[in-house]
């Protein structure tokens, strides 16, 4: 009998854009989508107040909004999950992905790339956000913060908070979903949560408030990570390193967006700090609208034995298909798809490095980004202005994004990674020996601002992508995952010290808590780091096996594919218990 005869044919169409159970998720997308909009009402209403809706009561509309969106959670989630029996039925492909790495790239990859870049910015829009709502929203509930540090009720610091804590569960949630059902699928879903979390800025409760921000914080922390992981497993080789980061990289274009919309249609004598909530809608539904261009990962295919549809998309990418012994489940034969592979044999320096990495990045990024707005504020500048001068530090960053990613691509991952995190720390230890004073001097304030906004964005975009790189497939998106998850644990601590009342968000402090643990990071990264550039994915685990003391695997300098030796897997299982 043939390989794959006794597996059941799939009745999925082959064009890798396809659903389980199609009309589930289109009526629950819509449900989600009209539930939103039964809460826009609710907030125009208060328009002669400034929008402010603390101490409203919800209206019908409203609660049946809710329930819609509760309900079009529940279709779409049953319209996106493959069946049990497709998840694991042990079955897997002899196809060779190296076909994969040679292809050329065509204009499928490039609408790929785009489709991920505008789910990049979406995503991170969503936590960015909260560093432009935290003063409005301190106002408009009489929070404590850096504005009114006397007062005498809740932390506005609990809205971040719960938010960061959101994208921690997520990241390693959908890390697991992302192994488990596919990329595809977890994308969508996580941008079906984006659709539904819009509702928060109607929510006229601090408590509603910062419980939406936490399910907004699940999907966030999925998205992420799994589009990497699905850029990954689909760039060509030669190109992927560099194209990662470049659309890693937009990261900084969502930070430009969101302080754009914080100074325009959310500053106070607009719209206010609700409207950044309520544009996840259309943000949202643009990318489900571009779900067409969405793949599902031939290698996470291969994996599960769903042939049929990997050679679809295969081709649909430009890449020949061949059969053989020469495929990636030689080398990840004894690599077992649970967590517990991430820390153990040859991945444990790894996990180190992105453990570090990660958390020093989420202490800048939800430590001295979130409270940047607020301390410039508070030492004097107008809220438009903080929003303006964060803005313009964006920008002028922003074109850096291209060199950097032409340095891990073409230069050296590694050493580019020393090099990104080395800049970040200088500028942070910069903000700590100026203090306060760096507003004095508005030339100075926004070299050290580039660095700390743009280079950290550019900095969570090379993580993401060593992330996706140095993990093998079968455990690649828990890989991603660990990494969007040390990063948002960064956010979390440092966000929870806010909450105690243990370090006061000033600028200084916020940078040298920052800036310990990427320094730790560099030091990790030397001597455990490995080198990605231009090399299959396959041949990377082969060689982290081999280097990490396991005789699982050997080299073919021919292929860059590896088998194990004499042809027959090791009966070790790496991450097993």
């Amino acid at each position: 009998m043939a390989i794959g005869a006794a597996i059941r044919p799939s009745k999925r169409k082959m064009t890798g854009i396809s659903y389980e159970h199609p009309l589930a998720f289109w009526l629950g997308s819509a449900a989600i989508t009209l539930g939103v909009l039964l809460h826009l009402p609710f907030y125009f209403a208060a328009s002669d107040r400034n929008y402010v809706l603390a101490g409203s009561s919800p209206d019908a509309p409203f609660m049946l909004g809710m329930l819609l969106i509760f309900g079009g959670l529940v279709a779409t989630g049953y319209g996106l999950f493959p069946r049990l029996s497709e998840v694991s039925h042990g079955y897997v492909s002899r196809i060779k992905v190296r076909a994969m790495d040679d292809a050329p790239m065509k204009a499928s990859h490039v609408g790929l790339l785009l489709v991920m870049a505008a789910a990049i910015t979406i995503d991170v829009m969503k936590p960015t956000t909260l560093a432009f709502i935290a003063p409005g929203a301190a106002l408009e509930y009489g929070l404590k913060g850096p504005l009114n540090p006397n007062a005498d009720a809740l932390p506005i610091a609990l809205y971040p908070l719960s938010g960061i804590s959101g994208t921690v569960v997520g990241s390693f949630v959908w890390g697991w979903l992302g192994d488990k059902i596919g990329r595809r699928a977890s994308i969508l879903l996580a941008a079906i949560i984006f659709i539904a979390v819009a509702v928060c800025g109607a929510m006229p409760e601090y408590w509603m408030n910062l419980v939406v921000c936490f399910i907004m914080g699940l999907g966030v922390g999925g998205m992420l990570p799994i589009t990497f992981a699905l850029m990954a497993e689909t760039i060509p080789a030669r190109h992927r390193g560099w194209l990662m980061v470049l659309i890693g990289g937009d990261v900084a274009g969502a930070y430009i967006i969101t302080s754009w919309l914080a100074s325009t249609i959310a500053a106070p004598d607009a719209f206010g700090w609700r409207m950044l909530w309520l544009i996840s809608l259309p943000t949202g539904l643009i990318l489900i609208l571009l779900n067409r261009w969405i793949p599902e990962s031939p290698r996470f295919l291969l994996q599960h034995g769903r042939e049929e549809e990997a050679r679809a998309i295969m081709e649909r990418y430009g890449a020949v298909v061949v059969e053989g012994d020469e495929s990636s489940v030689n080398v990840e034969r004894d690599v077992k798809s649970r967590f517990a592979t991430l820390f153990s044999g040859p991945f444990i320096g790894l996990s180190v490095v992105v453990l570090l990495l990660g958390i020093g990045i989420g202490m800048v990024q939800y430590g001295f980004q979130q409270w940047i707005p607020s301390n410039l504020q508070r030492l004097g500048f107008g809220e438009v202005d903080a929003s303006k001068i964060l803005r313009d530090s964006a920008l002028i960053g922003f074109p850096l994004n291209f060199p950097i990613a032409w340095l891990y691509g073409f230069w050296s991952a590694k050493k580019t990674i020393i090099l990104m995190a080395a800049a970040t720390a200088a500028a942070l230890i910069g903000f700590v020996i100026a203090g306060d004073s760096v507003v004095d001097n508005r030339t100075m304030l926004y070299v050290l601002l580039i660095v700390p906004i743009w280079g950290i964005s550019s900095l969570t975009a090379v993580v993401a992508a060593y992330a996706a790189e140095v993990y093998p497939t079968r455990v690649r998106s828990r890989g991603t995952g660990l990494a969007a998850g040390a990063t948002k644990f960064g956010g979390v601590m440092i966000l929870a010290l806010v909450v105690a009342a243990i370090a006061a968000p000033s600028i200084s402090a916020t940078a040298v808590i920052g800036a310990i643990p990427i320094v730790l990071a560099i030091v990790a990264i030397m001597i455990w780091g490995v080198e990605t550039r231009k090399k299959q994915l396959e041949r990377i685990t082969a060689e982290e096996l081999h280097e990490g003391g396991d005789p699982v695997m050997r080299s073919s300098p021919s292929n860059g594919i590896t088998d194990p030796p004499g042809g027959r897997p090791s009966r070790r299982m790496i991450g097993s218990a």
